[in-house]
């Protein structure tokens, strides 16, 4: 009976070590974005998705080119929602219509998206007190 219970531990271990590997390769690799150069973006939040695997801004930013034009929507990557709580991070930390500013890694396509760096508040106020996003 022993041994019985000792193999399904055994099985159990495994299929979880099976398990942890297959989530760690499906996570993609941070290559998109280009670590070497940064972007500010001052703007408006349209969403503030607190989701796993990664949280995400959707920012507002209006073209300084052409003021008259429809703002443009940027995609923020962040950590995952327990990531950014160790940062100081919590649901409501952004709401729909909040103005930021947001300081990101773009993407290197040069679509309009970004990983984070960091984001203040329009008056200066930071939210956060580290990184957020995956090292």
């Amino acid at each position: 009976m022993s041994s019985t219970l000792s193999m399904a531990r055994i099985a159990l271990f495994v299929a979880a070590g099976l398990l942890d590997a297959s989530m760690a390769a499906a996570h993609h690799s941070p290559a998109m974005f280009d670590a070497t150069k940064e972007i500010t973006l001052a703007g408006t939040v349209k969403e503030f998705q607190w989701t796993s695997p990664h949280c995400w801004i959707q920012v507002l930013v209006p073209d300084a080119a052409h003021p008259d034009a429809a703002p443009v929507e940027w995609g923020i990557e962040m950590d995952n929602p327990l990531g950014l709580l160790r940062h100081g991070w919590k649901p409501g930390s952004l709401k729909p219509g909040d103005r930021i500013v947001a300081v990101a890694h773009p993407l290197r396509d040069g679509s309009h998206g970004g990983q984070i760096v960091s984001v203040t508040l329009a008056d200066g106020t930071p939210i956060g007190d580290g990184p957020a996003h995956p090292q």
